[in-house]
């Protein structure tokens, strides 16, 4: 039934838009076996962390802690891949709903936008190279120069990242397509075409979903790193770093990876996981605050002694002073 649209989070009646993606291969989930030989990793780093403590390289506990962390958070990444699988139909539904509303509030068509692009080869293999390589390495890459140079900073920085990447991937167990699985809207699978698809088995390619559209983690992701470095980096830099999370917009877009919505919807998040880490930080300084126990009020100084004779601010002398000598008169 074309021209139906559903609510974002209703299942399609009908399995319209199945059978035409991705010239008919089948989007899968992965084994589930080696996800849970690698969930070992993290567990591992941080066990030997603890042990680590004892040597003479302070350092080497850090590295393993904060290596176990990424671990765990990548194997998380991992997990809507296996809890969409099986739901192309309702995903493929769901994306034609956002498009449908984004047409009918005037936002740019993103099909414009990417057919400006085809008639250059070089310039959408540049964006699908910049959709695969700058998403983990622009992430990998800030992490270093934190825990490498600005030590103070990093555990609130990975914090962020940790709770804006988990509200994301909640938000992404109800799948939602991709504009380029969606048949009929006039998209092109640009890394496919050109075999740079991170969702194939070639070499070079990871575990990942292709039904996690909403929200997009690439935005997400760029716009914490811009935020990092806006806030700690010098100013010849911290400036400059903007621009990757608008080519992260660009590129997504004319690479048909995710709709204007998306977008939205991850700097929502962020938003969100802002407050809610300012929120945290408010409370648990309250908190440190009331425990502190009170300070008693110090004694009042005693008073000065007197000195003998003395009968007030008034009195003549002191008894041990010298007696003024009268002037003779003349």
């Amino acid at each position: 039934m074309r021209g139906r649209f559903l609510p974002f989070w209703c299942d399609p009646v009908t399995g319209e838009g199945s059978a035409e993606q991705r010239g008919g291969r089948a989007v899968t989930a992965g084994a589930v076996t080696p996800w849970l030989l690698s969930a070992g990793v993290p567990l591992a780093l941080l066990a030997l962390s603890l042990p680590a403590r004892r040597l003479r390289w302070p350092l080497v506990p850090s590295l393993l802690r904060e290596a176990g962390i990424v671990s765990a958070v990548f194997l998380v990444w991992q997990l809507p891949t296996r809890m969409s699988a099986g739901n192309l139909d309702a995903a493929v539904a769901r994306a034609r709903w956002i498009h449908h509303w984004e047409q009918r509030l005037g936002l740019p068509d993103e099909a414009a936008w990417q057919h400006a692009v085809l008639p250059h080869p070089w310039l959408v293999q540049t964006a699908n190279y910049y959709y695969l390589a700058m998403h983990f390495g622009a992430m990998a890459a800030l992490l270093v120069w934190m825990f490498w140079r600005h030590r103070a900073d990093y555990a609130r920085v990975r914090t962020g990242i940790v709770l804006v990447t988990v509200v994301s991937l909640l938000a992404q167990t109800v799948a939602v397509a991709p504009p380029r699985l969606v048949a009929r809207l006039g998209f092109a699978d640009t890394a496919e075409r050109y075999g740079q698809s991170v969702y194939g088995g070639g070499p070079g390619s990871v575990v990942a979903d292709e039904l996690s559209a909403v929200p997009s983690v690439h935005i997400a992701w760029a716009l914490l790193i811009a935020l990092a470095v806006v806030r700690i980096g010098r100013r010849g830099v911290r400036w400059l770093v903007v621009a990757h999370p608008v080519l992260t917009l660009v590129v997504v877009v004319v690479t048909a990876n995710h709709f204007w919505f998306d977008a939205l919807a991850a700097v929502a998040v962020v938003v969100l996981c802002m407050g809610l880490g300012r929120a945290a930080r408010a409370c648990r300084r309250a908190l440190t605050t009331a425990a502190r126990p009170a300070r008693a009020a110090p004694d009042p100084p005693a008073p000065t002694p007197r000195p003998a004779g003395s009968h007030g601010p008034g009195a003549a002398h002191r008894d041990d002073d010298p007696p003024h000598e009268k002037s003779p008169r003349g």
